[in-house]
């Protein structure tokens, strides 16, 4: 179904999540809400954006990083099943689907905490447990098959594990069971999954990564494209470790300073016209 407006936000890890939060948070400042979308699409640390922005939730929590849920332990990373999760996904002889199960091998015996303590985390950052009413897409991979799902208000999966499900990058967070199936990071899918929303008049993609990973072919079929990526600014602070949590505050500050030149990109989409010529 073509819909006129899509907010299509990436992953990006924590500093990402940060970074995408100020930008939203920035652009709701410059009267620019990127939760007006008619659909939004968010992918692991887009994921938890996303669903703050489509249950209208306040961004302003995250401009610091909220303690986390489980002080006494929970969510780890493996860094030795992490090494392997890189090498696989690098292996340039294996075809994706087996890269994917592998890796989903892989998440699924890492040592990387209890289930109960990711989603409760994800429950606390979105700040809702209810799935909203207006549009929201969230992918995420079946760590045994590698085929992807794409969670909505009408499936099987709460908003917090769906979010949980969306992150969960094998070795970094433990894969979340969902009708007793496992799932793992929705950016093992399609990157930003930019796909997802291709038929959107006006699309606004946000990615966190860009810089890093490319632009995951970013397009619209026959609409118009904005592309939000840190500038030279939020890449500094940013720093080389997109999972360090010490460089948070200032990746949330780096997006809330690149707001004003994104709504003026987003408005002028609006003012000239739309992708039919119609006033915006």
């Amino acid at each position: 179904m073509k819909v006129e407006t899509a907010v299509v936000l990436g992953p990006g890890g924590p500093v990402g999540t940060a970074w995408l939060a100020g930008l939203a948070a920035g652009l709701r400042w410059e009267g620019a809400d990127l939760g007006a979308a008619d659909l939004i699409v968010g992918t692991s640390a887009g994921a938890i954006v996303g669903a703050i922005l489509a249950s209208g939730g306040d961004l302003e929590r995250l401009a610091v990083l909220p303690p986390p849920t489980d002080p006494g332990g929970g969510v780890r990373t493996d860094p030795e099943r992490l090494a392997e999760v890189f090498a696989t996904l690098g292996d340039t002889g294996l075809e994706r689907a087996e890269a994917l199960r592998r890796v989903g091998r892989l998440a699924i015996t890492a040592s990387t905490g209890g289930e109960d303590a990711a989603i409760a985390r994800m429950r606390s950052l979105v700040g809702a447990a209810e799935w909203p009413d207006r549009p929201l897409l969230i992918p995420a991979v079946d760590a045994e098959t590698g085929e992807a799902v794409i969670w909505d208000r009408h499936g099987s999966a709460s908003l917090p594990e769906a979010v949980a499900a969306s992150i969960a990058f094998p070795a970094t967070a433990p894969p979340i069971t969902i009708d007793g199936r496992r799932y793992i990071d929705g950016a093992l899918r399609a990157g930003t999954n930019v796909d997802l929303a291709a038929d959107a008049g006006v699309l606004i993609v946000a990615e966190p990564m860009a810089h890093m990973a490319g632009t995951n072919g970013v397009a619209a079929d026959e609409g118009v494209v904005v592309r939000l990526v840190p500038d030279a600014g939020a890449i500094e602070a940013f720093g080389p470790d997109i999972t360090d949590r010490a460089a948070w505050e200032p990746a949330y500050q780096a997006g809330v300073r690149q707001a004003p030149d994104a709504a003026k990109a987003i408005g002028l989409i609006f003012n000239l016209g739309g992708p039919n010529g119609d006033p915006g």
